[in-house]
């Protein structure tokens, strides 16, 4: 019988994690996995806590949380041989999108109860393990803000974003992939592990967890319709195809820019300097998934038919009206 560790962010999502407990303390046992269950108090407290599973030669740490938490334990388990498991209780779940890990809680612990651990990439920003995204500008000031918000949800990132959108000014930098140097003007600079922010918004549509290499998506200064369109290109998975988009895939990338600001690391706000420098560490983490890397389910594709209702109603009430028959 193999052992399990199982950590819960209890204020990461909405759902109720005493029923995700209900469920894990019943499925998992009946797949042959002794599981313990703690709740995680502050920042810092779930790699604690998976270091010391690690330690008593727990086979695997489970993270219920979102990305942040997700990152938290999973640079513990670096190089450890102890596999991580996912239940996406987050805002985006970036990874576990990734991984094709359901987004309902029996869906993920079924993933659990019969995976086999393989192999995955991360990468390593100023020595900090990321394992989603890694990125400066835009995406960076827009989690800054979003950080900083008393309300959160999928609604409260899409007005963050727009109010950014609006304000923002593109910086002047120096990238150099493999020792080949770029300079542009960009919007900003996604140095990618998965293949998506979360929430199904591609950034780095190529991206895969398990080839050694890191994606780099540069988002070049245009016009603001250019920008609208890569942002289309975001939601339909299809952004490299952009006229103002590079896409690079690097094992080590430095960014240079003219002076230090925000960055995000999956998800979470950072200061960092001029310089930055970011590598992939290939295959230091154990993962339980199937193995699959999912196919590409764009966020434009279910949002036809109401783009297809809106257009009908707009040339509806923009018709051309006749007289009225003479009663």
């Amino acid at each position: 019988m193999s052992s399990a560790l199982m950590l819960v962010n209890p204020i990461s999502g909405t759902r109720d994690k005493r029923y995700l407990c209900q469920i894990a303390s019943t499925a998992l046992p009946a797949a042959g996995i002794d599981i313990e269950i703690e709740y995680t108090r502050s920042k810092g407290h779930g790699a604690e806590l998976a270091r010391n599973a690690t330690a008593a030669g727990k086979d695997m740490v489970i993270v219920a949380g979102g990305d942040g938490t997700v990152n938290e334990v999973a640079t513990a388990l670096l190089h450890t041989g102890t596999a991580l498991g996912i239940v996406p209780c987050g805002s985006g779940n970036g990874l576990a999108r990734t991984l094709g890990i359901p987004m309902d809680f029996e869906g993920a612990i079924d993933i659990i109860s019969r995976s086999k651990p393989y192999s995955i990439d991360c990468g390593i920003a100023e020595g900090m393990p990321f394992f989603c995204t890694f990125g400066v500008g835009f995406d960076a000031a827009v989690t800054e803000k979003f950080s900083a918000c008393k309300r959160r949800g999928k609604m409260q990132y899409v007005r963050n974003t727009l109010l950014e959108f609006l304000n923002f000014t593109p910086d002047h930098y120096a990238l150099e992939i493999d020792g080949k140097v770029y300079t542009e003007d960009a919007m900003l600079i996604a140095v990618c592990n998965t293949s998506q922010y979360g929430n199904n918004a591609y950034i780095a549509p190529r991206a895969s967890l398990s080839d050694g290499l890191l994606d780099v998506t540069v988002i070049r200064d245009g016009s603001p319709l250019d920008q609208a369109w890569a942002g289309v290109g975001l939601l339909s998975g299809k952004i490299d195809r952009h006229r103002i988009i590079d896409s690079f895939k690097a094992r080590e990338v430095r960014i240079s820019r003219q002076k230090e600001g925000p960055a995000q690391l999956d998800g979470e706000p950072l200061t960092l300097g001029r310089e930055i420098h970011i590598k992939c560490e290939p295959s230091c983490l154990e993962v339980l998934s199937d193995g699959k890397e999912p196919e590409i389910k764009p966020i434009i594709t279910p949002m036809q038919a109401f783009f297809n209702d809106m257009i009908s109603d707009l040339r509806y009430l923009t018709r051309p009206v006749g007289r009225l028959p003479m009663q």
